[in-house]
Protein backbone atom coordinates (compact mmCIF):
# COMPACT_ATOMS: atom_id res chain seq x y z
CA UNK A 1 0.00 0.00 0.00
CA UNK A 2 2.74 2.03 0.74
CA UNK A 3 4.20 1.19 -2.50
CA UNK A 4 1.20 2.45 -3.92
CA UNK A 5 1.52 5.76 -1.95
CA UNK A 6 4.90 6.59 -3.27
CA UNK A 7 4.01 5.84 -6.92
CA UNK A 8 0.99 8.27 -6.81
CA UNK A 9 2.83 11.07 -5.12
CA UNK A 10 5.58 10.82 -7.25
CA UNK A 11 3.54 10.82 -10.59
CA UNK A 12 1.87 14.01 -9.21
CA UNK A 13 5.19 15.48 -8.48
CA UNK A 14 5.99 14.61 -12.26
CA UNK A 15 2.85 15.84 -13.35
CA UNK A 16 3.38 18.84 -11.82
CA UNK A 17 6.71 19.40 -13.46
CA UNK A 18 5.85 18.38 -16.63
CA UNK A 19 2.85 20.97 -16.32
CA UNK A 20 5.23 23.91 -14.99
CA UNK A 21 7.83 22.97 -18.17
CA UNK A 22 5.24 23.25 -20.35
CA UNK A 23 3.43 26.10 -18.96
CA UNK A 24 7.15 27.66 -19.41
CA UNK A 25 7.72 26.87 -23.03
CA UNK A 26 4.17 27.97 -23.89
CA UNK A 27 5.04 31.59 -21.63
CA UNK A 28 8.56 31.84 -23.80
CA UNK A 29 6.67 31.31 -26.82
CA UNK A 30 4.23 34.09 -26.03
CA UNK A 31 6.95 36.82 -25.01
CA UNK A 32 9.16 35.65 -28.09
CA UNK A 33 6.03 36.58 -30.44
CA UNK A 34 5.07 39.64 -28.84
CA UNK A 35 9.39 40.97 -28.54
CA UNK A 36 8.99 39.45 -32.52
CA UNK A 37 5.62 41.97 -33.29
CA UNK A 38 7.21 45.23 -31.65
CA UNK A 39 10.60 44.70 -33.15
CA UNK A 40 8.80 44.43 -37.18
CA UNK A 41 6.44 47.56 -36.30
CA UNK A 42 7.78 50.71 -38.53
CA UNK A 43 8.31 53.49 -37.21
CA UNK A 44 6.44 55.56 -40.24
CA UNK A 45 7.49 59.24 -39.01
CA UNK A 46 11.37 57.92 -38.81
CA UNK A 47 11.53 56.17 -41.61
CA UNK A 48 9.69 59.23 -43.37
CA UNK A 49 12.26 61.41 -42.60
CA UNK A 50 15.12 58.63 -43.67
CA UNK A 51 14.02 57.41 -46.74
CA UNK A 52 11.36 59.82 -48.61
CA UNK A 53 11.23 63.58 -46.86
CA UNK A 54 14.02 64.31 -48.99
CA UNK A 55 11.97 64.19 -52.10
CA UNK A 56 8.83 64.66 -50.99
CA UNK A 57 9.43 67.43 -48.00
CA UNK A 58 10.26 69.61 -51.21
CA UNK A 59 8.66 68.38 -53.83
CA UNK A 60 11.86 67.66 -55.58
CA UNK A 61 11.76 66.02 -59.01
CA UNK A 62 8.26 66.75 -59.26
CA UNK A 63 7.58 64.21 -56.04
CA UNK A 64 3.87 64.97 -54.72
CA UNK A 65 4.63 66.67 -51.39
CA UNK A 66 3.75 65.07 -48.11
CA UNK A 67 0.05 66.61 -46.95
CA UNK A 68 -0.87 67.62 -50.42
CA UNK A 69 -3.87 66.08 -49.77
CA UNK A 70 -5.60 66.86 -53.63
CA UNK A 71 -2.39 65.27 -55.22
CA UNK A 72 -2.68 62.11 -53.17
CA UNK A 73 -5.97 61.86 -53.69
CA UNK A 74 -5.15 61.85 -57.26
CA UNK A 75 -2.46 59.43 -57.32
CA UNK A 76 -4.36 56.92 -54.49
CA UNK A 77 -7.06 56.02 -56.81
CA UNK A 78 -4.68 53.87 -58.99
CA UNK A 79 -5.23 52.23 -56.03
CA UNK A 80 -2.68 50.77 -53.08
CA UNK A 81 -1.30 47.55 -54.92
CA UNK A 82 -0.36 49.53 -58.05
CA UNK A 83 1.44 52.16 -55.89
CA UNK A 84 3.20 49.79 -53.55
CA UNK A 85 4.18 47.99 -56.70
CA UNK A 86 5.06 51.47 -58.84
CA UNK A 87 7.04 52.40 -55.81
CA UNK A 88 9.13 48.90 -55.90
CA UNK A 89 9.87 48.93 -59.99
CA UNK A 90 10.58 52.88 -59.74
CA UNK A 91 8.27 55.66 -61.00
CA UNK A 92 9.02 58.74 -63.04
CA UNK A 93 12.13 60.04 -61.09
CA UNK A 94 11.91 57.97 -58.41
CA UNK A 95 14.49 54.99 -58.45
CA UNK A 96 12.64 51.65 -57.93
CA UNK A 97 12.36 51.12 -53.92
CA UNK A 98 12.65 54.65 -53.17
CA UNK A 99 15.43 55.66 -51.16
CA UNK A 100 14.46 52.67 -48.66
CA UNK A 101 16.59 49.66 -49.88
CA UNK A 102 15.06 47.76 -46.78
CA UNK A 103 11.45 48.24 -47.17
CA UNK A 104 8.56 45.32 -47.49
CA UNK A 105 5.18 46.14 -49.05
CA UNK A 106 3.46 47.24 -46.12
CA UNK A 107 6.32 49.79 -45.26
CA UNK A 108 5.52 51.08 -48.64
CA UNK A 109 1.80 51.19 -47.63
CA UNK A 110 2.00 52.88 -44.73
CA UNK A 111 4.85 55.47 -46.11
CA UNK A 112 2.17 56.41 -49.15
CA UNK A 113 -0.41 56.40 -46.08
CA UNK A 114 1.63 58.64 -44.20
CA UNK A 115 2.50 61.03 -46.81
CA UNK A 116 -0.99 61.08 -48.33
CA UNK A 117 -2.59 62.47 -44.89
Amino acid sequence: MSFLIQFLTQSLKDTRSIFNVFRGIISAFLLSMAVISSASAVDVPTLYKASCAVCHDSGALNAPKKGDKTKWETIKKKGMPALVNGVKSGMMQMPAGGLCADCKDEDYRQLIEYMSQ
